[in-house]
């Protein structure tokens, strides 16, 4: 869809659902600026995987070409003891590659920079700035001026919050955090680090302990891979942003782990992309306030243990962008519209499975072994009728089509 008109929408943003709305307002012909607080693309991340509606929407975008050359070399989920010895094993085409190893994995950083490079061919008027966020927002029935941290001021027609979790444009438009942000159980880590010796390729492990578990997932590179650490303890408010007492918290929790707990706890000191945060799930009574709305995280997080963060930010981008571009001239309409359709999608892919994370990480050696149970239940062949059904919740969503 292309149409004419004088719009300006400002995106707070510039990861998976920030670019991805960004390039269909700009197929639509709708001057769009992108601020991103980060001084540049962030690179690698986690693998985050397409499906069902997802990749419906990635094929609708013209992304797969891209996609496929940095598709990721994945062939199944296995789990280990502490000795590294395996107890149960999914190849992905168990599941037909719906299961939790999708025929379609590619690393977040790996998926933005398809999307940059869309952005950088598209054409259009866009106006993108890195190491920019918004600091203040004074809106009325006409438009919204927003103060940056640049101490620039300029006025837009929409505001995009699709900032993350800690959407600082959500607490300017919205309320405080604390009113649509619930606390999950606990905190996940993920790093690059030097593939651990012996390692099978193109395999995703996993160890759990009593409140932890610790994972190895292929990269993009066969010297690196990704670590995972899931941690189940109480909130606490003095981790935000202190990465030694993040790190401190892991090797703690993970001092007994065994199996390759020593290697991922000495690479974790000089990982260049350290990362760690709460598991949270953000629930909004509305998407919409006057002339600001959310996408992704910002509005609909279901943390990282649904595995659905990258469908809800693009399959939530394609409908905003093509409810906008459907009535530039009403946005109010428009936005009504992007939240009712984009709803019980979202209801949907906010599930957790499995019963989140205290069913994930029992407190105790006796609930240890009860899990691994039924992790090889959950692996058998008899249990792949309830793992299809669990997977594919979302594939029956229609998408409209703009």
């Amino acid at each position: 869809m292309s149409t004419t008109n004088t719009l300006h929408v400002l995106v707070s943003g510039g990861g998976i659902a920030g670019n991805a709305v960004a390039l269909q307002l700009l197929r639509a012909g709708i001057r769009t600026t992108v601020v991103e607080r980060a001084a540049e693309p962030r690179p690698g991340g986690q693998a985050v995987d397409l499906r069902g509606p997802s990749r419906e929407v990635a094929e609708r975008m013209g992304l797969m070409p891209g996609i496929r050359r940095y598709q990721l070399d994945e062939r199944g989920m296995a789990y280990v003891d502490s000795n590294g010895q395996e107890f149960a094993r999914m190849p992905s085409e168990m599941f037909d590659g719906k299961g939790p190893i999708a025929e379609i994995e590619i690393t977040r950083g790996d998926l933005n920079e398809v999307l940059l490079t869309e952005l950088a061919t598209v054409g259009g008027d866009l106006d993108y700035r890195y190491g920019e966020w918004i600091e203040g927002l004074d809106q009325n029935d006409t438009g919204v001026e927003v103060t940056f941290a640049s101490g620039g001021t300029d006025r837009f027609d929409l505001v995009i919050g699709a900032d993350g979790v800690h959407s600082a444009t959500r607490r300017l438009a919205f309320g405080p955090e604390e009113q649509f942000a619930t606390y999950l159980g606990g905190y996940m880590s993920f790093f690059t680090m030097p593939t651990p010796t012996g390692s099978e390729p193109g395999w995703f492990k996993m160890h759990s302990v009593p409140r932890a578990a610790v994972g190895i997932r292929p990269d993009a590179e066969p010297a690196t891979s990704k670590a995972i650490i899931t941690l189940r303890t109480d909130a606490d408010p003095a981790l935000r942003r202190d990465v030694g007492a993040q790190q401190r918290l892991i090797r703690d929790m993970l001092a007994e782990a065994g199996w390759v707990a020593p290697a991922v706890l000495s690479a974790m000191a000089t990982t260049p992309d350290f990362y760690f945060d709460e598991l949270a799930r953000v629930d909004m009574p509305t998407l919409a306030a006057g002339r600001v709305t959310l996408l992704g995280d910002a509005g609909f997080c279901g943390s990282p243990m649904t595995g659905m963060g990258t469908a809800m930010a693009i399959v939530g981008a394609y409908v905003l962008a093509g409810e906008i571009a459907s009535t530039p001239d009403d946005l109010t309409a428009a936005l009504t519209r992007y939240e009712a359709i984009v709803t019980p999608f979202l209801a949907k892919a906010k599930e957790l499975p499995g019963g989140g994370i205290k069913m994930m990480l029992p407190t105790s050696r006796l609930g240890s072994k009860m899990a691994r149970a039924g992790v090889k239940l959950m692996t058998s062949r008899l249990f792949k009728p309830v793992m299809m059904r669990m997977m594919t919740d979302t594939d029956d969503y229609e998408l409209p089509t703009y």
